[in-house]
């Protein structure tokens, strides 16, 4: 068990028999009446945020999530695939228990699986990754007052916001918080 006191963003935590992961909180101390924590909790398994009000110091069980490394092998419809590097069994995830940073991600590449009594609940991604520039159209001079910028298409299929001088080959380092690119690597 911890307190609201031991709150961060990220942590994982069991509410009525139901795995959820504080996507934020904020601590309220009212004019009247005693302090309280508002907070944004994500559910683990429908991705459902519901925001819930903890009263200051109380206590709420503490999910002890494992974080083992796997190796994402490939794509199959809704469903991705990754093999635990140590023992060598197959791992298939769907679409909703990874979400929307796996399109950053490439084949062969080491992804942190999140486990929870056994049963994958999400996975890690890098912070930053470096992805190469397969499509970008051409740079159109003249069409903008100050700097400007296009959409150019990765080699995972992610679509990201650059400056106008990236070209197709660029390879690019690129924010997996944020969706968006940092610099250029080459």
């Amino acid at each position: 068990m911890i307190s609201t006191k031991e709150f961060r963003t990220g942590l994982t935590v069991e509410i009525d028999g139901e795995l959820y992961s504080i996507l934020n909180y904020d601590h309220v101390k009212p004019g009247k009446g005693g302090a309280f924590l508002q907070t944004d909790l994500k559910h683990i398994e429908s991705g459902r945020i519901i925001n819930k009000r903890f009263r200051s110091g109380e206590k709420v069980n503490k999910a002890y999530v494992d974080t083992r490394v796997y190796q994402y092998l490939y794509r199959s419809g809704d469903k991705y695939v990754f093999m635990d590097k140590e023992s060598y069994e197959q791992l298939t995830l769907k679409k909703e228990q990874i979400g929307d940073s796996v399109k950053f991600v490439k084949e062969n590449s080491d992804i942190k699986v999140q486990m929870y009594k056994d049963n994958p609940i999400g996975v890690e991604v890098p912070d930053f990754v470096e992805l190469a520039v397969v499509d970008a159209p051409p740079a159109v001079r003249g069409n903008t007052v100050s700097g400007g910028d296009k959409f150019v298409t990765l080699e995972t299929g992610a679509k990201v916001k650059v400056p106008l001088f990236i070209e197709k080959g660029d390879v690019l380092k690129v924010d997996t918080r944020t969706e968006e690119y940092m610099e250029r690597v080459n």
